[in-house]
């Protein structure tokens, strides 16, 4: 049977992968809660726009406030909301999620302790996304990573490797590379470490992330923010692990030249002319993420007592930011070199 598809939340990253799943044929529904996206889809298609190619799809689409009335029930779920949002959007869902379904939450972050709690444990799958995609107007996307730059891994939460963890994994090889692991929280983890290190301080700047990353001193206050984060993770037991596709080689070496080895890789996946989300979120006017990738550093570090001064910095000014404080500008760079002084 073909399995029923529920993307919650088009934005950049679910569109891409929506429209990667519609135009292979797979049984997928988008659920937006931006009306005049869902309007655009609904009339004019989907159209994804990437380095090597263009994919103009007819797709389903369901404004969120729909779900009550059309009643769907999905086989799979795709969460690729904000991570901020996942709480309400996992309840808003779970009525929908077939009681043998799987949840999937293709976001930033380490949101599944707060999506077991609500779908259960027993029906959640866990990825980890590198997928560079901006969406400016309803209907259009802008996908940096071409589907072979596109790389994710999942994995079960215990660590095991099932039947349904490779069912997971050859819908999402319409969109990305995927590798299917047993070590998925160290994935996470490390892709947060990554996180850290990029869109936390880039966050800042409302620069094109290799613009942010060529800025005298970038690459020292990148590592130290790694380095911090790189600590984190150990207290808390995670093993790190290869992401991106990189080798076991790549991600070798000592700690600081994997560290850049890793941004390195990033930033020729997603090509120059990427902006990370934060500044994205920032240039609309909305919330970022930073809470819940920063933030969670920071967090997590004193749970396990492991000190996080340049990730408390870039927290710091990215929350002035966010209250409206303080600009969103390259001389934020100076700033922070203040305070990690």
């Amino acid at each position: 049977m073909t399995k029923r598809i529920g993307v919650l939340g088009a934005g950049a990253i679910g569109s891409s992968v929506g429209a990667d799943l519609t135009e292979a044929g797979e049984n997928v529904v988008l659920i937006d809660q931006w009306p005049a996206h869902v309007e655009a889809m609904r009339t004019e298609g989907l159209r994804v726009v990437m380095p090597d190619t263009e994919v103009n799809e007819k797709v389903r689409a369901l404004h969120i406030g729909e779900l009550a009335t059309e009643r769907p029930t999905f086989d799979v779920v795709l969460l690729a909301a904000k991570s901020y949002d996942t709480v309400w959007m996992c309840h808003l869902i779970k009525p929908y999620l077939a009681e043998e379904g799987v949840f999937v939450g293709l976001q930033n972050g380490m949101n599944e302790e707060m999506i077991t709690p609500i779908v259960g444990s027993e029906r959640t799958v866990a990825c980890v996304v590198e997928l560079s995609a901006e969406i400016w107007e309803p209907g259009v996307v802008q996908r940096d990573t071409t589907r072979e730059g596109t790389w994710f891994a999942v994995g079960e939460i215990d660590g095991g490797i099932s039947d349904r963890v490779q069912e997971v994994a050859a819908l999402l090889r319409h969109s990305a590379r995927v590798d299917v692991t047993d070590n998925i929280f160290g994935a996470k983890w490390s892709k947060l470490v990554v996180n850290s290190m990029t869109m936390g301080p880039y966050s800042l700047l409302g620069l094109k992330n290799w613009k942010a990353s060529a800025l005298p001193g970038m690459t020292e206050i990148s590592v130290r923010l790694g380095r911090e984060s790189v600590a984190v993770g150990e207290g808390l037991g995670y093993r790190l692990a290869p992401i991106f596709g990189m080798s076991a080689e790549q991600f070798s070496g000592s700690g600081d030249e994997m560290l850049v080895n890793a941004i390195r890789v990033l930033h020729g996946h997603i090509g120059k002319d990427a902006t990370t989300a934060t500044v994205q979120d920032q240039r609309k006017g909305r919330r970022t993420e930073i809470d819940h990738i920063t933030g969670t550093v920071v967090r997590k570090g004193r749970e396990v007592g492991v000190p996080t001064p340049a990730n408390d910095a870039v927290l710091q000014l990215a929350g002035e930011i966010g209250r409206g404080e303080r600009a969103m500008e390259p001389a934020n760079l100076d700033a922070l070199k203040t305070l990690l002084d």
